[in-house]
């Protein structure tokens, strides 16, 4: 990976979970940093200590609208990316991902920047293949309740591969894997933000069918760190790259961990398995191991421990607010 400092960088979705985390640590590598969120799933507060920082600037933006500014590299991370949110609006939600795309590629054209797509693992759909390798084409239902941000994260590949051909356009393109950590919005119906609220509040965790589904959880840092390192990988690699956590564990696991970490006395509560829910989810990581030297450091209970106190800190305060 390159070291590079002083890139005019911009982050699309810079104020949300991940993003706020990826603006974090450009700045600490010397980047002056334009974080663009429209506002959706984004919350200020995420970057509220960063807006003092000369090196930073906030801008309210849709990108489903063109941008114009001048930058180096461009991060296309805005897009909802929980079910609870972008299966509120999915026509908004493909607009996103597409338009989005199609926004952000005629920039990176125009100024001749880098630009990596913040893809995801639910291009496999309900994979057949276990692990996820990037030479797997997935198994989607195009016109299911999720297929709003799965086939749009499908469409966006395409058009950054059609560019890339078409144009030269200098691209990145990671596949993320389950992230957790601190920032998560607490009603985003993600499993760990789920589990945690839940404990939190001494009420009892729901699951969603029998618990046997699994799922690879990779901490927010070990996952940016990912980005960065792609961002900055050889030229002419362009990925798709797995960028995720291998370690594999049932729901149920999950949320016993949850409860175990917590205290209390939660028990498990079984709901029905929403439709098209995949039944499992593992990244396999041998490209991003040889590509970028990349493979998550911090284990399922590291990373549980910022997170609940982060969750904890939040409820807290709401409670003092409604008091």
């Amino acid at each position: 990976m390159r070291s590079l400092t002083g890139l005019r960088v911009l982050v699309t979705g810079g104020a949300g979970f991940l993003g706020s985390h990826l603006c974090e640590r450009l700045i600490a590598q010397g980047h002056d940093v334009l974080c663009v969120d429209n506002f959706y799933t984004g919350n200020k507060a995420n970057v509220q200590h960063l807006m003092g920082n000369p090196r930073f600037e906030l801008m309210r933006h849709d990108v489903t609208f063109p941008l114009y500014v001048e930058v180096d590299r461009i991060y296309n991370l805005a897009c909802p990316a929980s079910p609870v949110h972008y299966q509120f609006d999915p026509v908004q939600t493909t607009k996103t991902s597409v338009h989005g795309a199609i926004n952000m590629l005629g920039l990176a054209k125009r100024v001749k920047a880098r630009i990596l797509q913040a893809s995801t693992s639910e291009v496999y759909g309900d994979p057949h293949v276990h692990p996820q390798t990037e030479d797997y084409w997935g198994h989607v239902n195009p016109i299911g309740i999720r297929s709003c941000y799965d086939e749009g994260k499908r469409c966006a590949e395409t058009l950054f591969f059609d560019y890339h051909r078409q144009h030269q356009l200098d691209i990145k393109v990671a596949r993320i894997f389950n992230t957790y950590g601190p920032r998560m919005h607490p009603n985003d119906g993600r499993v760990v933000s789920n589990f945690v609220v839940q404990a939190l509040r001494g009420e009892d965790l729901t699951i969603y069918g029998d618990g046997s589904q699994t799922r690879s959880f990779c901490f927010v840092d070990d996952l940016v760190d990912g980005l960065m390192r792609l961002m900055e990988s050889r030229d002419g690699f362009t990925g798709p790259v797995n960028l995720g956590n291998p370690g594999e564990f049932t729901i149920r696991e999950l949320a016993e961990k949850v409860i175990e970490m917590v205290g209390g006395s939660a028990k498990l509560v079984f709901q029905p398995l929403p439709s098209d829910d995949p039944t499992q989810r593992q990244p396999d990581i041998s490209v991003a191991n040889a590509e970028l030297g990349w493979s998550p450091n911090i284990s399922l209970a590291q990373g549980l421990k910022p997170t609940i106190e982060y969750f904890d800190r939040l409820l807290k305060a709401a409670d003092t607010e409604q008091t």
